[in-house]
């Protein structure tokens, strides 16, 4: 795959501009070149079902970050 142009850095904050995090801000933490994907802080939590492996183990439910297409974004301008 062709590595992605991304208009954004690692440490940048930004504001979503499509899905339903609609207008929530967020700081950039990863960037995913090869799918042109980028991860926010506290920003699309998606829930990741665990099923236990032993009888003595309990499953649980994981709320993890999701990656968005950094095209649902923009830079988040602050007034110094």
């Amino acid at each position: 795959m062709k590595r992605k142009k991304i208009h954004i850095k690692i440490g940048d904050n930004v504001e979503i501009i499509s899905g339903s995090d609609k207008k929530k801000t967020g700081q950039v933490t990863k960037i995913y070149h090869n799918s042109g994907k980028i991860l926010i802080e506290g920003i699309n939590f998606k829930f990741k079902h665990i099923k236990p492996n032993n009888d003595s183990e309990v499953g649980q439910i994981k709320q993890i970050e999701a990656p968005i297409h950094h095209s649902n974004v923009k830079l988040k301008i602050t007034d110094l």
